[in-house]
């Protein structure tokens, strides 16, 4: 179902929480949204949890990474409360551990909106609807759909070349100076095809009549229905209720602010 729902209210619905999850630093808010997003994710997607737990994973090092250096440089605003363990010459506060928590589970959270929007949603599509429901102009659009569409041509071309200097006797660089001579070596010629590819392309959208003018009709028609602004509303809703029970429960904290 998430793959069917119109990409652009999928994008309003992930930004609307992302951006409200930033103001929350107590660990009960994100907590409960992250589970909620994962287990609508789960249930509204056939995606896989082997697939899904590979690409999340990486993030929960990345998370902790945050979360670590918080508790050692968490500003005096919110490093309240009594000392609980000393690291080095840091003095770890309960305020520290709480805002450190809260700032990694808040990374999760956004992480697990992105994913439930890239692993479900076609690129193709999610253009067509910027183009079509928030009327961003088709140039940029179809110059977005074209980069993306090129970047596994561009992997391509990329081993094509390293294969060639492996055969002419070039091996792998070392030092940054070779390194640095290796990425010229590389970019000059991906640089060129890349001007070819997009000269070509230009050419070819032209002859089929395109102007880039925002007025034109469109074979691939995005609708917006009930079932996305259902969508939509439901992780709205959630997050609502989601600050609610915080504030109930005596959890909520908004950027500092205990409720």
């Amino acid at each position: 179902m998430l793959s069917s729902i119109n990409p652009s209210i999928k994008a309003l619905t992930i930004l609307i929480p992302g951006v409200l999850l930033a103001f929350m630093f107590d660990i009960f808010t994100p907590l409960v949204y992250l589970i909620f997003t994962i287990a609508v994710t789960f249930l509204l997607s056939d995606i896989s949890v082997k697939r899904y737990l590979a690409i999340f994973s990486p993030f929960i090092l990345v998370a902790l990474g945050f979360s670590w250096m918080t508790m050692l440089y968490t500003s005096d605003r919110f490093a309240g409360g009594e000392v609980v363990f000393s690291f080095l010459w840091f003095d770890v506060t309960e305020g520290a551990i709480v805002t450190a928590v809260s700032l990694g589970v808040r990374s999760l959270c956004i992480v697990a909106l992105s994913l439930m929007f890239v692993l479900t949603t076609d690129s193709t599509k999610f253009m067509l609807s910027l183009m079509q429901q928030a009327k961003l102009p088709p140039k940029l659009t179809f110059g977005i759909l074209a980069g993306y569409r090129f970047l596994p041509t561009f992997r391509h071309e990329f081993e094509v070349l390293r294969q060639a200097h492996r055969v002419r006797g070039v091996g792998r660089a070392k030092g940054i100076k070779g390194r640095i001579r290796q990425f010229r070596r590389y970019a000059i010629p991906l640089m060129a095809n890349a001007i070819r590819k997009a000269e070509r392309v230009a050419i070819a959208m032209e002859s089929k009549g395109f102007t880039g003018e925002t007025e034109r009709t469109h074979y691939h028609k995005m609708t917006v229905g009930r079932r996305d602004w259902m969508f939509l509303s439901t992780f709205v809703f959630a997050f609502a209720a989601t600050i609610l029970a915080s504030y109930v429960f005596g959890y909520l904290n908004i950027f500092g602010y205990q409720f």
